[in-house]
């Protein structure tokens, strides 16, 4: 298991100290400029659902792009995508304070500039939170996540009420330029950030075979799986609070732009006390209690904040929902980032944030609707309800345990001495590997090859089978194919500690002399294709 570590430990970190002071300031400007867009969509159209779509043209580049933004951060150094997408979002900002000051703005024309300013957020955030590894030790890494939601929620609690006085003062533009200017102390923070990236000795994945083998890691681990659906799930009940709290603050409280930047902070408030509450919860409860509890207590929240009309009343349920916000979604980072190896965190950590930012970006359009059908109160308890079934999920997509398994890689590989010169990208290679197993250990073999079978393919193995001799039935022999000799080694190099375990059970089961054959094979057609294979020179990579 993952030592305790005290939850302020990664201060201690000088990278991450820097960093999480110029991400809280770029964060303050964010939430004016959330509040500046909200407020402005209310005053350009009476349509409930344009308004809820503010919400949905923030998230919706989140959910389609962070798959590629994850590929990207996996294989280029994310240090210099970060740098490159705040200097995006800076110039999207910048255009969207342009319009607002020379009075341009449609509806659509601000959604189009915060759909711009999504797309950057989703290009930076698979790469920011991949790096919290690169930063921080791995047994700081939750303290980590949990100091990362806590200043955005410090920020929420304070940045919401700045940005509805500032638009209540000086206007939408004002809040959309100090958004603007607060990328600065970030990108000067980042350029000064000078990470030690391990080196390959690998060429980068092509954009294609990147998603493609993120994507098979994590269909092929359960434990990623159910995170994600249960994120997704959560995202999309719980999003209702930020798509209706416009609408909670103009029709149910009756209230102007410093309204809701008021209720924006009570749910930032809450977040905090979310934070503080996760280390005893964590110490104390499983994961799953901790994810079922914050999907109904957000629930209850919902309810009292259909049922309010006094901001007196809103607030402690803007409060409870803020908890259990922060409480659920920092756990599922947190259970992504520990249950994937380096190689495949910042793909990983995409498909979450497509699984949860998809969930709020359909959420926001329903109960957008719900609210233009039936009335903002109808659409939050409709939300409620969704919460429940949330919760409910956890009877058959339970969450995982943290850090009971260690996903360092093994080593790297040494390649075997070979009498034929491949190139990188020679192949199909076949592996086949010989096992002796007595007839009485049979049962427990095919056990272990199946989580084998599992492992490979996740890895990169395809057509793998399992075949028994039928002269010799104690001989049974793994074979599977990989596209190149590069992807071979590439497939090798991403086993784990954690792997070792089915490794071993195997070895015990073995029964001949010494480890068991490996046999590395090219498949070969009756003409080479040229440049294919040569006899002479030793092994080398492009």
């Amino acid at each position: 298991m993952i030592e305790r570590r005290p939850t302020f430990a990664p201060f201690a970190n000088p990278d991450f100290r820097l960093l999480w002071m110029a991400t809280v300031i770029s964060q303050l400007g964010g939430l004016i400029q959330t509040v500046g867009a909200g407020w402005l969509m209310t005053s350009l159209t009476t349509s409930h659902q344009l308004i809820a779509l503010v919400q949905t043209s923030t998230t919706l580049p989140i959910m389609v792009l962070s798959l590629f933004a994850g590929a990207l951060a996996d294989n280029f150094p994310r240090r210099s995508i970060l740098i490159w997408s705040q200097v995006f979002l800076l110039l999207a900002s910048a255009g969207l304070a342009a319009l607002a000051w020379f009075g341009t703005m449609t509806p659509w024309t601000l959604l189009i500039s915060t759909f711009l300013i999504g797309c950057g957020t989703a290009l930076y955030n698979p790469s920011w939170q991949a790096s919290m590894g690169d930063i921080v030790a791995r047994e700081d890494l939750p303290q980590a996540v949990s100091l990362n939601s806590m200043g955005f929620n410090m920020m929420r609690s304070v940045g919401p009420a700045i940005g509805g006085a500032v638009v209540a003062a000086f206007g939408a533009a004002a809040a959309f330029g100090i958004n603007a200017v607060s990328y600065l102390p970030l990108l000067g923070a980042l350029i000064r950030w000078q990470p030690a990236y391990p080196e390959s000795r690998l060429p980068r994945e092509s954009l294609r075979a990147a998603l493609s083998s993120g994507l098979r890691y994590v269909a092929m681990s359960p434990g990623l799986i159910r995170a994600m659906l249960r994120a997704g799930l959560f995202g999309f009940g719980a999003c209702a609070v930020l798509a209706l709290l416009p609408l909670v603050a103009r029709d149910l409280l009756q209230g102007t732009a410093l309204t809701y930047g008021l209720t924006l902070g009570a749910f930032g408030l809450g977040a905090i006390g979310g934070v503080a509450m996760n280390g005893p919860l964590r110490a104390r409860l499983r994961n799953e209690h901790i994810v079922r509890a914050a999907c109904l207590s957000f629930a209850g929240g919902l309810v009292l904040l259909g049922l309010s009309r006094s901001l007196w009343l809103t607030a402690p349920a803007l409060l409870v929902c803020g908890a259990g916000w922060v409480m659920a979604l920092s756990l599922f980072n947190v259970t992504v980032q520990l249950s994937s190896p380096r190689w495949v965190v910042g793909r990983a950590l995409s498909f979450y944030q497509t699984a949860v930012f998809g969930g709020m970006s359909v959420g926001a359009w329903v109960w957008g609707g719900v609210a233009d059908m039936g009335g903002v109160a109808l659409a939050l308890f409709c939300a409620a309800g969704a919460l429940i079934v949330a919760a409910l999920a956890g009877l058959w997509l339970a969450l995982d345990e943290l850090g009971g398994i260690s996903l360092d890689p093994v080593g790297p590989f040494e390649a075997p001495p070979l009498r034929l010169d491949l190139r990188g990208r020679s192949g199909p290679i076949m592996i086949m590997v010989d096992y002796q197993i007595d007839e009485a250990d049979v049962p427990e073999f095919l056990e272990v090859m199946q989580e084998r079978r599992r492992i490979r393919r996740r890895d990169g193995a395809r057509n793998w089978a399992l075949l028994r001799d039928l002269e010799d039935p104690d001989i049974w022999v793994e074979s599977y194919h990989v596209a190149t000799w590069v992807e071979y080694i590439r497939h090798v190099e991403r086993r784990t500690q954690a792997d070792g375990a089915n490794l071993e059970r195997l070895l015990a089961l073995h029964r001949g002399e010494g480890r068991p054959r490996v046999h590395r094979m090219i498949e070969r057609h009756s003409v080479p294709a040229p440049g294919e294979m040569a006899l002479k020179a030793p092994p080398e990579l492009p």
